[in-house]
């Protein structure tokens, strides 16, 4: 636990129950630093358990050293703030002593922390009333400091066992107070010094008791077998293969990325769309290396929607493709956007869903719409572009009959949507 000096230190500070508990506990503070002050405070904590070890007024300023050691940290932090709550909650413990930590604690009263560290231990119980305070149940303290209750500790048969080292004195008459001034000086004469015991156990020995040792036999060996050594000397007759893409022309895969990050930012040459098309075909895994995400989709379907169409059909077998096809659907409806969608119908096997609700967004969209002329312009786009998904029977028209057909109806007034009319007609 603590070595001699450490040990002479603890006991002196315990001993300084005539001065103000906050000059002890902060001379503790400063002869312990923070790498031994735990395992001091982990020896009041020790002491404290057994109240034959100090005198009422120690256990006072040992309360006082394990509140203050860990004041400054953040509320209810302290690794001893349920050792306190236990302290003050045992039925067998003097009131004052418990009243002193609920004081401590600052549960009975606002500056009742301030007001008892400024007093001696000594002065604290000589002008104790105990009718002054009432004491607080279990409960509301263990709710005031956010403490949940504690599962029952692990009870071992050794330690049930156990021999506890700290034993009374044989030669004490039954009913004799071993705190008191008699005994303090007759032991100092006699059978040895209080101060000397703690301080051996302190550097020697744990308070919690002498367990027995735990022998068992060693278990037998077990025969060892043929081949049961192997993994000492392993078998590494590996192959080596050689990696034939290792300093491989990295050129192709360059050019297709810098062509997407221009055809992000506007329309292609001709020929640039072209070079783009030669080399997804070449190398279809460039798709995955040119710098494409679904957030930069609408921009590549707005000023490219061939390349667009090209790169989709290349992601088809992406895990991100139902993230693509999210974006195109969400994404403004135009003329691009229809584009890209009609020749992906054609080209590839969309799912039903999201062609299904591609339309339901154009049909949307063309309602919301407030200019006239758009409006008009986007209904004769939509119109044209339903009637060729139902030519070349990429959807089943019952699936979105009503829909298509009362969209019809409100833009009867266009020749396209009439015509989109009369087709459904002959289709019902």
């Amino acid at each position: 636990m603590l070595g001699v000096e450490e040990s002479k230190a603890l006991l002196s500070l315990l001993g300084a129950d005539q001065r103000p508990l906050s000059e002890v506990s902060a001379d503790f503070s400063s002869q312990f630093p923070r790498d031994v002050r735990f395992r001091a405070c982990c020896s009041l904590a020790l002491l404290l358990e057994d109240k034959k070890m100090l005198k009422p007024s120690q256990r006072l300023v040992a309360f006082a050293i394990l509140h203050q050691a860990y004041v400054s940290q953040p509320p209810f932090s302290s690794p001893f703030i349920s050792f306190l709550i236990d302290a003050a909650c045992e039925e067998a413990a003097e009131k004052f002593e418990r009243t002193f930590i609920l004081l401590m604690l600052g549960s009975i009263a606002t500056n009742g922390n301030k007001e008892v560290l400024k007093q001696s231990a000594v002065d604290y119980i000589k002008g104790f009333d105990p009718s002054v305070h009432v004491l607080l149940p279990r409960e509301q303290l263990l709710r005031q400091f956010s403490v949940g209750e504690q599962s029952e500790p692990y009870s071992s048969v050794f330690r049930n066992a156990s021999i506890k080292n700290v034993v009374a004195d044989p030669d004490l008459p039954s009913g004799f107070d071993a705190n008191s001034a008699e005994f303090e000086f007759s032991s100092r004469i006699g059978s040895g010094d209080r101060d000397g015991a703690i301080a051996g156990l302190l550097c020697n020995l744990s308070l919690e008791g002498l367990d027995p040792q735990w022998m068992r036999p060693l278990p037998p060996r077990l025969p060892i077998l043929d081949g049961e050594m192997v993994w000492l000397i392993p078998d590494n007759s590996h192959d080596l293969l050689w990696d034939y893409g290792m300093c491989a022309d990295t050129s192709r895969g360059a050019a297709v990325r810098d062509l997407i990050a221009k055809a992000l930012k506007g329309p292609l040459a001709p020929a640039q769309q072209e070079q783009v098309m030669v080399e997804l075909n070449n190398d279809p895994k460039l798709v995955y290396h040119c710098g494409l995400t679904p957030r930069k989709l609408p921009e590549l379907v707005e000023h490219n929607p061939l390349v667009a169409v090209e790169v989709l059909k290349k992601l088809m077998n992406s895990a991100e493709i139902e993230e693509y096809f999210r974006v195109l659907v969400s994404m403004d409806m135009s003329l691009h956007s229809m584009e890209v969608v009609n020749r992906l119908t054609t080209a590839v096997n969309l799912p039903t869903e999201f062609v299904h609700m591609y339309i339901t967004n154009c049909i949307s969209s063309c309602e919301n719409i407030k200019d006239k002329y758009m409006q008009n312009r986007l209904v004769r786009l939509v119109c044209v572009f339903l009637q060729s998904l139902i030519r070349n029977k990429i959807i089943n028209v019952q699936d979105l009959f009503i829909e298509v057909q009362a969209f019809c109806i409100e833009f009867s007034r266009i020749r396209e949507a009439a015509g989109l009319f009369r087709l459904l007609k002959t289709l019902e």
